[in-house]
């Protein structure tokens, strides 16, 4: 069997912070220490583990890298794994083309019980993993399968975007978000679906808190939240909304829909100031008054094992 070439790519340890409220009592501050440093623990015993497991691999070379030290598109690998939960799949996906595939190692996972037992003092909810195809206990196994070739990843869709015609570097996976800097400012925009370059639907005017564009893979993130529908996760339509729209009347029901494939969204910015965020608040690029803004899903799709797979 040839060798192989494997990035592991880790969620960095110190993410797990907690800091003293002044409101909270002791108890909780304690309990809640005490869970965040359980969830240090969990996962570092985790990474350690898959680096276990990797050691033992006499058909794989592989090295590490901390999510915060990605940099660089990731060229000449075989597989990354991303050991974390859906935040450290997702950072992944922004240095990947559609040429490398990659598989999440779920971490952290929620433990149900955990949950009840502290649903009166904070939120113990650890990681969903919805992208991840592995936990620790299976690591090996799904590895294995994934090496003899018995599963074989799935394409999923991302958002393309373009400003004033120039192609942004970085691609959503999950969802991208258009609004002011300042969240409490009202934004207008307009938008309009087109196809091949034409119209094919009325020019929509919105002044509101912002425009969220989803893949299907995210549509069960934020656009579920905000009362959008969950999409197949191997579709390639994109869903939209405009969020908290002001006073729109008849055009209410133009302020959520469905980008196809074979169709874009050109947005134009009439507000000083906006920002696109891309796949959360750490990925953004600004904009201005008179900018235009061409969504679609005709990015590079990524290639992700599922937990279905």
């Amino acid at each position: 069997m040839a060798r192989r070439r494997l990035l592991l790519m880790l969620k960095p340890f110190d993410v797990y912070q907690f800091g003293q409220s002044n409101g909270g009592s002791s108890i909780t501050n304690s309990q809640a220490f005490r869970y965040l440093d359980n969830r240090r623990k969990v996962h570092k015993d985790a990474v350690n583990f898959c680096q276990d497991i990797l050691r033992k691999k006499s058909n794989i070379d592989w090295e590490p890298i901390l999510r915060t030290n990605l940099s660089q598109p990731i060229r000449n690998f075989d597989l990354v794994v991303t050991v974390g939960g859906d935040g450290t799949l997702l950072q992944a996906s922004h240095f990947l083309d559609d040429s490398i595939p990659v598989l999440g190692v779920n971490s952290d996972p929620t433990q149900v019980k955990e949950v009840e037992k502290f649903s009166n003092e904070f939120d113990a909810t650890r990681s969903t993993g919805y992208l991840c195809a592995a936990t620790v206990q299976s690591f090996e196994q799904v590895l294995d399968e994934i090496l003899a070739g018995q599963k074989v990843p799935s394409n999923l869709s991302r958002i393309s975007l373009s400003v004033n015609s120039q192609l942004l570097s970085t691609y959503a996976l999950n969802d991208i978000l258009i609004a002011d800097p300042c969240p409490a400012t009202v934004s207008r925009f307009s938008f309009r679906i087109q196809r091949g370059g034409e119209s094919c639907g009325p020019l929509v005017n919105c002044r509101s808190s912002g425009l969220r564009v989803s893949t299907a893979a995210g549509s069960t993130a934020a656009m579920l939240s905000a009362g959008g529908f969950a999409m197949p996760v191997l579709s390639e339509d994109l869903q939209y909304m405009v969020r908290e729209p002001i006073s729109p009347g008849a055009a209410i029901r133009l302020m959520h829909g469905i980008i196809k494939p074979d169709q874009s969204m050109k947005a134009s910015w009439f507000s000083k100031k906006g920002v696109i965020y891309i796949d959360g608040s750490h990925v953004f690029h600004s904009i201005q008054h008179g900018d235009t803004i061409e969504i679609s899903s005709k990015a590079p799709s990524l290639k992700v094992f599922l937990p279905h797979d």
